[in-house]
């Protein structure tokens, strides 16, 4: 074997191509392991890269039919929501009817209200005009009923005048203005010809107004007469909230027949 001199890098790169088979052994020497793997490594990162893309892209194709599908399904949902909604609507269409028509009613019994309520007010001074004619007629019982004999009614003027004799200075006005407008005051007697009044108060359905204006007349008058008075109320009915005043005996109760308001 001929042996080249090498002294420049030239005559080195020069023998390496006369010499093919030298330059895979000065690789092995100069270069590292991995280095010399590097080309099988690339070609399997290569093959690897490729596969994963291609099932990557499958599962792409897997993802994006499963989305079509997904959206399919909320499509269809998202037409039996709208179904749903059309019936609400037509639902809200009825009670809107419905609404519209209780409106309506309501204001058909507002009106029968309004007209129950006039009714009642005009009728109202009829019905105690009656039960005043009534108790008026009764006065002889009611006095009867006392254990006292009616000796007679007292007139507006003849009140009028008694409160005028009267010192009044610590009465209000309209309480004094009430007393002079009673229902009705009777004179009567007892067994042993003692006078007395029998203040009443009259309506169609004895109430606590009726008491109290009852027990003050006969107040009044004891103040202004020093006679004993006794309050009375009369009435076809009566309110169960006077029931303790009636009970105490600081009022009587008169109650007036049914066929004495009949209107003939």
């Amino acid at each position: 074997m001929t042996v080249t001199a090498i002294n420049t890098i030239e005559d080195l790169v020069r023998i390496m191509d006369d010499h093919p088979d030298w330059v895979e052994a000065m690789r092995v020497r100069l270069l590292s392991r991995e280095i010399l793997e590097l080309p099988q490594t690339v070609a399997v990162l290569a093959e690897t890269v490729e596969s994963f893309a291609a099932s990557t892209e499958k599962r792409l194709d897997t993802i994006e039919a499963s989305l079509a599908q997904h959206d399919a399904r909320f499509d269809a949902v998202d037409a039996r929501f709208n179904a749903v909604d059309a019936r609400f609507d037509a639902v809200d269409a009825r009670f809107d009817t419905v609404d519209s028509r209780f409106d309506a009613a309501d204001s058909r019994f507002e009106s029968v209200e309004y007209s129950i309520r006039k009714l009642r007010t005009e009728i109202a001074p009829m019905k105690a005009a009656h039960a005043r004619n009534a108790a008026t007629e009764d006065a002889a019982l009611i006095a009867g009923d006392l254990g006292l004999k009616r000796t007679g009614t007292l007139t507006r003027d003849e009140l009028w005048e008694i409160a005028e004799n009267a010192d009044t200075s610590n009465i209000p006005t309209n309480e004094l203005r009430s007393f002079r407008r009673a229902d009705l005051i009777l004179e009567a007697v007892n067994q042993t010809g003692d006078s007395c009044f029998i203040a009443v108060e009259i309506s169609f359905t004895a109430n606590g107004r009726d008491t109290d204006r009852a027990i003050r007349n006969a107040g009044f008058l004891e103040q202004f007469t020093g006679r004993r008075s006794i309050a009375a109320v009369a009435g076809l009915y009566k309110d169960n909230r006077i029931d303790e005043a009636l009970e105490s005996g600081s009022v009587y109760w008169h109650q007036l027949d049914a066929e004495q308001l009949e209107v003939e």
